[in-house]
């Protein structure tokens, strides 16, 4: 009995002291993104997150990336797969997805705060290869193809770690020599921790994993082009079936989903940034028809394109949620 008694003072101790780490985190945040939505910072590849209320779903495409929520709640979709997520919870994009998410938790007076920090597929590559044989006992007991997005609770290392680097942002001189170390200390972490099985995966050079997240970099660099199903498997060195159903489980959508949701994503920001007609944009995106277009359009984002870039323009941080 008494030692069933000290196990759990143990982990209410330590689930304690995580909760006193997001606190830190959180004020950390706060100076930094004064306004809702996704925010630059100094620090290459580091961006902060704030939302005062509860949002909309909202549709984006996840960079490779790691996402730590110090405060708040969220819900992601991504196809059929439901992902909710919450304080201190680690969100961990390994290719480039297209999904809907919405902030559930937040008020003015306790906002959603989030860090996000860009990730280079190659720099977890190369760690890997660094690190070698000490990951390699956990291996077996992920599945060869796994989903592009997973969650999990970050641990106090990562926590540490995520806040050192925000803190940096405090201190300019100091950023330019010690956020590439604190960076590198996070990816780290997540490739020791639960993550990381999955992450390295998708850096194994002779994985069906692998093999998808270059088919998605290809189809990211050329979705204006005509779907050929055929030469991305043989681009992949596998077959058409192969590649369907591999694609479908790292991604929970077809390809043929995939690249209309990147096409429609970049016809957006076209018409918000570049000041594009919807047709014009269409068009530079790979639509043959514009009333397929903003069909499509429409079901993705709920409005046609010309109403909703008015209302983006009207409500800027919004267009930025993620």
């Amino acid at each position: 009995m008494k030692a069933s008694t000290s196990i759990v003072n143990t982990e209410n101790e330590a689930a304690e002291e995580l909760r006193l780490l997001g606190e830190i985190l959180s004020r950390k945040i706060l100076p930094w993104a004064p306004l809702d939505g996704l925010q630059p910072t100094p620090i290459e590849g580091l961006e902060l997150i704030r939302s005062d209320t509860p949002t909309t779903c909202v549709s984006s495409v996840y960079e490779p990336s790691l996402c730590l929520i110090a405060q708040g709640g969220k819900t992601v979709w991504l196809g059929d797969k439901e992902i909710v997520y919450g304080p201190l919870s680690c969100l961990v994009s390994s290719v480039h997805l297209p999904v809907l998410g919405q902030v559930t938790q937040a008020s003015p007076d306790k906002p959603y705060l989030g860090v996000k920090l860009s990730v280079d597929p190659q720099e977890v590559t190369d760690l890997v290869i660094e690190l070698g044989e000490e990951l390699n006992e956990a291996e077996e007991e992920c599945p060869d193809i796994a989903c592009g997005l997973c969650r999990t609770q970050a641990e106090k290392g990562m926590v540490e770690a995520v806040t050192r680097l925000v803190s940096l942002l405090d201190s300019p001189m100091d950023a330019r020599i010690l956020a590439p170390l604190a960076r590198r200390e996070i990816l780290y972490r997540a490739l020791i921790g639960e993550t990381g099985p999955r992450m390295r995966r998708f850096a194994s050079a002779d994985s069906q994993a692998h093999r998808i997240s270059k088919v998605i970099a290809v189809l990211k660099d050329r979705f204006t082009e005509p779907l050929r199903i055929r030469e991305l498997a043989e681009q992949a060195n596998m077959s058409e079936s192969s590649l369907f159903h591999s694609f479908k489980q790292v991604t929970r959508m077809s390809p043929l989903q995939f690249q209309k949701k990147l096409r429609l994503h970049e016809a957006r920001r076209l018409m918000l940034s570049e000041g594009l007609e919807a047709a014009t944009a269409s068009f530079r995106v790979g639509y043959e028809s514009p009333s397929h277009f903003s069909r499509e359009y429409s079901r993705l984002f709920g409005a046609p394109p010309r109403a909703d870039v008015i209302k983006l323009r009207g409500d800027a941080p919004q267009a930025v949620r993620v």
